[in-house]
């Protein structure tokens, strides 16, 4: 009726697209910029799939 114990599909995402950013934070840190870059594109999809789903809520 009002969504009580609906689950938010978008918070395993952002849950994992934090993680990811630490990750990249850390790497890049490092010296890693290839990992960086490649955690940061990682994040940038999960972003937009965040964007779709928040969009269509």
């Amino acid at each position: 009726m009002f969504g009580f114990g609906k689950k938010d599909p978008a918070a395993k995402l952002k849950k994992q697209y934090q993680e990811i950013l630490a990750q990249a934070q850390q790497r890049q840190r490092n010296g890693d910029i290839e990992g960086y870059s490649r955690l940061s594109q990682q994040a940038e999809e999960i972003l937009k799939q965040i964007d779709a789903i928040e969009g269509s809520a």
